[in-house]
């Protein structure tokens, strides 16, 4: 899996390490079971803080991606369903930044979509 970041992006470094990650899930690069590369070692490769690889672990695991096991590392979800959800997520994130820049706040993009549904 190939992690690249862009330190001039406003995005902060730890989400575009988890927007890596759901691509590689949604494109098929990656799959479930597979183990990512221990937080110091990304860090190291990518020339970034420890923390802001673990900040972007965290989300990976807050949105049901990832296992994070202590002595084992993260691991991508076992099942079928990581890369379809990778894809949701990577498509939510995106309406979410769409209704940002139209002015709504994120309560409002999510009682927005909460009425969209029935």
């Amino acid at each position: 899996m190939l992690f690249r970041v862009d330190p001039a992006s406003a995005a902060p470094l730890g989400d575009q390490i988890a927007a890596c990650v759901r691509g590689a899930l949604a494109d098929g690069s990656a799959a479930p079971g597979e183990r990512l590369p221990a937080a110091r070692e990304l860090a190291d490769s990518l020339g970034v803080n420890v923390h802001t690889v673990l900040r972007g672990y965290q989300r990976l695991r807050e949105e049901g991606l990832i296992e994070l096991r202590r002595g084992r590392g993260a691991v991508i979800v076992p099942g079928a369903t990581a890369p379809d959800r990778a894809r949701l997520v990577s498509r939510l994130r995106e309406a979410a930044e769409e209704a940002r820049g139209l002015g709504l706040t994120d309560e409002e993009f999510v009682e927005l979509a909460r009425t969209s549904l029935g």
